[in-house]
């Protein structure tokens, strides 16, 4: 298929923010960069769009391919244009973001990609192109979803504690929960149930496990 274009234009990319919360922090996925421009250094997963793809098949197709992470919800977060944001050309980036619950998939680094790990949000190397403005925006709009609608259950193993499901979210959203009315409003909800199962942590009494009943009800993250 020929193209013709009169103009020059810009070539389209997509970038990957994954969130989850593993040992007490909101972590996000990074790759290490197999190739120039910014060879080994790290990166948000993502790549150019092919001819016949969509922006969502690219999104899902680069992250299996660099970090080897499949099956996944993916929301359109935001697009990102400024003129020299990439070196090699005019590039605009449409991003995406998801969450994950922690441990539930195994990180295999491939194609030009030379590592793939799980850094915290409050401590990240230099990042290559403008991704740092990426996860900044992707974090806020994480925060701000998180006051108001379940999207945190998404973080949620299969079964949790009340007080993880409460780490979690503080965690997510940098900002202190009180105990008593973040249960009344999670119990509003409607969305979680008892296991009848507890779990034992040290000389504390046994916590009720719970879990996702609605997941239906669990909004998408836009």
């Amino acid at each position: 298929m020929a193209y013709t274009y009169e103009y020059p234009h810009p070539a389209v990319t997509t970038d990957i923010v994954i969130f989850t919360v593993e040992d007490g922090a909101l972590k996000v996925l990074l790759i290490k960069r197999g190739m120039e421009p910014f060879k080994g250094k790290w990166a948000l997963p993502g790549g150019f769009i092919k001819m016949d793809e969509s922006l969502e098949e690219c999104a899902l197709r680069e992250l299996s391919e660099e970090a080897g992470i499949e099956g996944i919800y993916l929301e359109q977060l935001y697009s990102f244009g400024s003129v020299d944001r990439d070196p090699r050309e005019r590039v605009i980036s449409v991003a995406y973001y998801a969450l994950i619950p922690a441990g539930s998939v195994e990180l295999k680094a491939g194609t030009d990609a030379d590592d793939a790990a799980w850094f915290k949000v409050d401590e990240l190397p230099k990042l290559s192109f403008d991704h740092s403005e990426i996860i900044k925006v992707a974090r806020e709009r994480l925060a701000a979803k998180m006051d108001y609608s379940t999207v945190g259950l998404k973080l949620m193993p299969q079964e949790f504690t009340l007080s993880y499901l409460q780490d979690v979210y503080e965690k997510a959203t940098d900002k202190p929960r009180d105990k008593r009315n973040f249960r009344k409003w999670i119990f509003s909800l409607n969305v979680i149930e008892a296991t009848g199962k507890k779990y034992a942590s040290g000389p504390h009494r046994p916590a009720m496990l719970y879990r996702v009943i609605a997941p239906e009800k669990v909004e998408n993250i836009r």
